[in-house]
């Protein structure tokens, strides 16, 4: 069984405080509750409207927002709120049930270029995933039902999935005039049936990871940290508008040369040469002179 792990997030507002989870909770919908009986659908606001400091409760694909009356502030009980939000969810309590909902969004799902001729990004309403997946085959995405039901098209080539778009690289076999349409309304409707994009396990997974990748931070060089600390920054919101990723991999100080992987729209890209030498490579020289001389990457 997937453990549910809550984290305390503030807001500009003092009033309110959310509480991130790491997985989502309700099928890419939101919901705004005011008061224990606009909470009917949801027996976990119902809970939370007990405590008599919580004024509104805002429930999102992977977090919870609570507003509080003045009687308290929110350092005094959000240790305790949170612990009560995680024992809830890791007993098997209900988040929203369904057949209370009367009201939901329509999902639209539109198809944008990359700068990779081979792919393109279908970027939806709503929120997806909670990290990013990478499938090259249909064997790996066994973790994700839409990418092994993507797969079942024959000129789907590989599967990138970030938080509200799924990016697709297609065989030379077929042309996107041809296909675009097919895959936009084969993902609207996948995701509009409410089904998993992916299983739990493969959250978890991904948790383990990007903890794992948190650790290893502490324990690298200052290089590393200073150019990880520029990608995140300054490169991985730009390639995520295109529909790809960077991960950093090593550096070597003898060489002053960094290690990168590419994936996604990025991974193959014929632009992406250019993109290194000339953006990253070139950035990371100009902020960090003197320690970095190469950028060299490798596909995801």
């Amino acid at each position: 069984m997937n453990t549910f792990k809550v984290s305390l997030q503030e807001t500009s507002n003092d009033t309110i405080i959310k509480f991130e989870i790491n997985q989502i909770i309700t099928k890419h919908q939101s919901y705004e509750f005011n008061n224990i009986d606009e909470a009917k659908p949801s027996p976990l606001a119902q809970q939370l409207f007990y405590l008599p400091f919580v004024k509104k409760v805002y429930i999102s694909w992977n977090f919870i927002a609570l507003e509080r009356y003045s009687i308290v502030e929110w350092k005094d009980v959000q240790d305790e709120v949170l612990e009560q939000i995680e024992a809830y969810l890791n007993d098997g309590g209900v988040v929203i049930e369904e057949s209370q909902v009367t009201k939901k969004k329509p999902v639209t799902v539109y198809a944008e270029s990359t700068p990779n001729p081979a792919v393109i990004k279908f970027v939806a309403n709503k929120k997806l995933v909670v990290s990013l997946f990478e499938f090259t085959s249909i064997d790996e995405a066994k973790e994700s039902p839409l990418a092994t039901e993507l797969f079942h098209f024959p000129f789907v080539k590989s599967v990138f999935i970030d938080e509200n778009y799924v990016s697709i690289t297609k065989y030379d076999i077929a042309e996107w005039q041809d296909i675009t349409m097919e895959l936009r309304e084969f993902i609207r409707n996948y995701i509009e049936t409410g089904k998993d994009i992916v299983n739990a396990n493969a959250s978890q997974t991904t948790e383990k990871t990007e903890a794992q990748s948190a650790n290893n931070f502490e324990s690298l060089d200052d290089t590393s940290k200073e150019i990880i600390n520029i990608l995140d920054e300054y490169v991985k919101p730009a390639v995520a508008s295109d529909g790809g990723n960077i991960q950093f991999i090593s550096y070597e100080a003898d060489t002053k040369k960094v290690h990168v992987m590419l994936q996604g729209a990025c991974s193959g890209c014929p632009s992406s040469t250019y993109t290194l030498k000339s953006g990253i490579e070139n950035m990371l020289k100009e902020m960090l002179p003197g320690k970095v001389e190469m950028v060299e990457a490798i596909n995801g």
